[in-house]
């Protein structure tokens, strides 16, 4: 009997904490985490502090969970077809109405976490939240889903700026390395799953163009947003960029080359999607980095 009531209590509370580990996993944590960091980094880099610091982390944050449940609860009927258990939504861990209203309730909160920024700033963060749910819906299948990527993460560094006191006007040079990020992010996030997406339904820009003209497209929007960090900021380039700028011009080629050779017998194109992995951090890292210079 004890040990029944043991083992229930077990279950119940295994139950308890699937929920939300299943909840957590529904809004994509690792992109999502990973922008999230990279813009707080550069909420550090340009003179936030304090609850800045924690506010501008948690605008940005619910703009990467907005994206991550409301995409998987539209997408709950297509991932089921298509047998992917690694959803939870798919496999019934959590159930598409709890992703549902917390997608809601991730987007509500948008503009009001970026209230106590001021009006633009607020403005600024609610359109980054708009694009991105303009990619889950309708953007995502169509030859503009690399639009919401383009526009989103050129205002996210801006917003970042413009939440600063004062309101500073974020320079051109941070928007458009922001928005070649994205795009290049875009393309090369999509790389591995081209043949899955198309399978279920999905045909963006990337699946018209084909794996070829992906990593092509990839690898030019990466190398641009790395010129334009060394190059966009005032003075001469630092020897972190001109290093950087000389890493993707090397990686991106020898990344193309290996993948063509592996193509050639009959292997996976993982090299080129590497190279174009490497150069992204590299663009992460010197984005974070041109926080000092403004």
């Amino acid at each position: 009997m004890g040990s029944s009531v043991a083992c229930a209590g077990q279950n119940h509370h295994t139950a308890f904490m699937s929920g939300p580990v299943a909840l957590l996993k529904a809004s994509h944590p690792e992109p999502g985490g990973a922008v999230t960091l990279a813009m707080t980094l550069l909420a550090v880099g340009v003179g936030h502090r304090g609850w800045s610091v924690l506010g501008v982390a948690a605008a940005i944050g619910a703009t990467q969970l907005s994206v991550g449940w409301v995409n998987d609860w539209l997408d709950a009927d297509r991932d089921r077809v298509a047998g992917r258990t690694d959803k939870p939504v798919a496999s019934g861990a959590v159930s598409r109405r709890t992703v549902g209203i917390a997608g809601l309730i991730a987007s509500l909160a948008i503009p009001l976490l970026g209230l106590p920024f001021g009006p633009a700033a607020t403005a600024c963060i609610t359109l980054v939240g708009v694009f991105a749910l303009l990619y889950d819906w309708p953007l995502k299948s169509t030859p503009l889903s690399v639009l919401p990527y383009l526009v989103a993460f050129g205002l996210m560094p801006a917003f970042v700026v413009i939440a600063l006191p004062g309101h500073p006007w974020p320079p051109a040079w941070l928007v458009a390395a922001g928005a070649l990020l994205g795009g290049g992010a875009h393309f090369a996030n999509v790389l591995p799953d081209l043949d899955d997406d198309a399978a279920t339904g999905v045909v963006g820009l990337p699946h018209r163009i084909g794996a070829t003209g992906s990593q092509i497209a990839a690898g030019c929007l990466l190398l641009a947003a790395t010129l334009t960090l060394v190059l966009g900021p005032p003075g001469p380039p630092s020897w972190a960029g001109i290093a950087a700028a000389a890493a993707a011009a090397v990686v991106l080629p020898l990344g193309w080359y290996a993948g063509r050779r592996a193509q050639r017998a009959g292997g996976r194109q993982v090299a080129m999607f590497r190279s174009v992995i490497v150069v992204a951090l590299l663009d992460v890292v010197l984005l974070v980095l041109s926080g000092r210079v403004l």
